[in-house]
């Protein structure tokens, strides 16, 4: 009986403790949507309320206006076009090579293996400046091409989580399809491919988040507010010589994480299956 209860105290003990480091790590996200149906002066006078003293739809109406006679259908636009062009580069690219290192037999492999896994240690901002160099060069800076283009060179993450679901694929089945005459690139587009589907749609998730939230680079090579992506068009409600509409902001934040959020709960069980089968778990 003692036992007993001293178990469930424990229990009761581990759900508290888990409901209460739950709630705070979501809170931040209900404060921004609850606080997008506060009025302006209820966000400044009633800052720790997370309920609305009164609801009002306003906010939604007004962030929408966008800046500059740009609309934020605009931002939604240019963050879709890059997202989505960006996310079939990356996944694409990465996939062709994955299987150059999986099934081909070259010298030189492992090195530059271990070479493309070193790179994703790399801090993204180490390579910003020479990029920027590079991409200015080029005649690219306030144009998409630098956010859409290097996608498309594959991406060390993405190639190695597809390698390593590869190698669950046995080589009897490429060895089969090559007996009856098929090429490596008739392998790869017959065989190998819809067997990767799971880690195909792992890549196109994690990149689709990236690229979305993606506020660095957009910041770095655009120039014009027509071009702007979600990210940065959000940054501009804070401005710090006049007083912010935080109101605006949240609730162009709550609709920004909407496509997030579709794209999670649409896509979950190969998002679970992908990383379980990659390599990637504990």
């Amino acid at each position: 009986m003692g036992m007993t209860t001293s178990r469930r105290l424990k229990h009761a003990i581990f759900h508290i403790c888990a409901v209460s480091l739950g709630f705070l790590m979501i809170y931040p996200f209900l404060y921004m949507i609850f606080g997008s149906f506060k009025t302006q002066q209820d966000i400044v006078q009633n800052p720790t309320s997370l309920l609305p003293a009164s609801w009002t739809l306003e906010n939604f109406f007004n962030g929408w206006k966008g800046f500059g006679n740009t609309t934020f259908a605009t931002f939604f636009l240019n963050s879709f076009m890059i997202t989505i062009l960006s996310v079939v580069g990356q996944v694409a690219s990465s996939a062709v090579v994955a299987y150059g290192f999986a099934r081909t037999r070259f010298k030189g492999r492992t090195v530059w293996f271990a070479i493309m896994v070193a790179t994703m240690m790399m801090p993204s901002q180490v390579l910003i400046i020479p990029q920027y160099i590079m991409f200015n060069k080029f005649g690219w800076i306030n144009t998409w091409l630098p956010l859409i283009v290097p996608g498309f060179f594959g991406m060390p993450f993405f190639i190695f989580l597809i390698y390593q679901f590869m190698q669950n694929i046995p080589q009897a089945l490429d060895e089969a399809a090559f007996i009856d005459g098929c090429s490596k690139y008739s392998i790869f587009r017959r065989i190998v491919l819809p067997l990767i589907k799971p880690a195909l749609v792992t890549s196109m998730i994690f990149a689709a988040y990236w690229k979305w939230g993606d506020f660095f680079s957009p910041m770095i090579y655009l120039t014009d507010i027509k071009k702007y992506t979600l990210s940065v068009a959000l940054k501009m409600f804070t401005d710090p010589a006049a007083q912010s509409d935080w109101g605006a902001s949240y609730a162009m934040a709550t609709l920004s994480v909407l496509p997030v959020l579709i794209l999670f709960f649409c896509f979950q069980k190969y998002l679970v299956e992908g990383i379980s089968t990659s390599g990637l778990k504990g």
